[in-house]
């Protein structure tokens, strides 16, 4: 049975893959993330996720297929670096704005081996 679970996102960035030999990067348009049977994986039922740019050949995908326990764990690891990125890139938006004002950056913090 179809399950019909499909989501799709827009996207930017890149992804790499593999078409008849060819492992060229292209640019992303969108991503699918669907729940339904799996083709490829020996799984019932999968999460897929596609990786796509609708402007070229179908071939032109990059794509897994996942238990759902590693979606679930692929979900929790993607919220966890988006988190500390958002805290990045906001330290360094502050670091930016000083010194536009003219104020001296903080400076950067240096990792000790123990």
């Amino acid at each position: 049975m179809c399950t019909s679970i499909v989501e799709i996102a827009l996207a930017s960035g890149m992804a790499k893959g593999g078409a008849k030999g060819e492992d060229d990067w292209f640019p992303l348009t969108h991503s699918v993330v669907s729940y339904d049977h799996a083709r490829h994986a020996w799984l019932e039922d999968a999460i897929t996720i596609d990786f796509v740019n609708s402007g070229l050949p179908p071939a032109a995908r990059a794509a897994v297929e996942l238990t759902l326990d590693a979606a679930k764990a692929l979900n929790t690891a993607l919220a966890k670096a988006i988190a500390a990125a958002e805290i990045e890139e906001a330290e360094r938006l502050q670091g930016l704005e000083r010194t536009s004002l003219g104020a001296p950056a903080p400076a950067a913090a240096s990792l000790v081996a123990a």
